[in-house]
């Protein structure tokens, strides 16, 4: 079995806050499910917040949920994209020797990553 690694951006995030089936799904399954892995790019994580208050603390408490922090790699990587959330997404979902393919972006706005080097689950359905 391939392992599952699913990055969340800022609209999944506030996705979950609210009750979205599909974002609730990855999260119990990062939970309960061997092979699957559930990331909270940080500066993602704030921008949830701003929009909606709690987002962050909430998600941070859930189990299963990797809080990715702002190393410097990363912080390089901001320059690259309109707002620090996106970079921070991207910049995670890149491989890496834990994650040699990579992760897949879980997003409620699938637009935005259109023509990026990035796989895309769409939770707006």
């Amino acid at each position: 079995m391939t392992d599952t690694h699913i990055v969340l951006d800022e609209t999944a995030m506030l996705a979950a806050g609210q009750g979205n089936v599909l974002a609730s799904r990855l999260i119990h399954r990062a939970h309960a499910e061997a092979g699957w892995y559930l990331y909270a790019p940080s500066c993602a994580l704030v921008e949830a917040d701003r929009a909606r208050p709690g987002t962050a603390e909430h998600l941070a408490a859930l189990p299963g949920i990797t809080i990715l922090d702002l190393d410097l790699p990363a912080a390089l990587a901001l320059a690259r994209r309109e707002t620090w959330a996106a970079a921070h997404t991207q910049y995670a979902a890149q491989p890496t020797p834990e994650r040699p393919d990579g992760a897949i972006i879980a997003t409620t706005f699938a637009k935005r990553w259109e023509g990026e080097p990035v796989r895309v689950l769409d939770l707006g359905g």
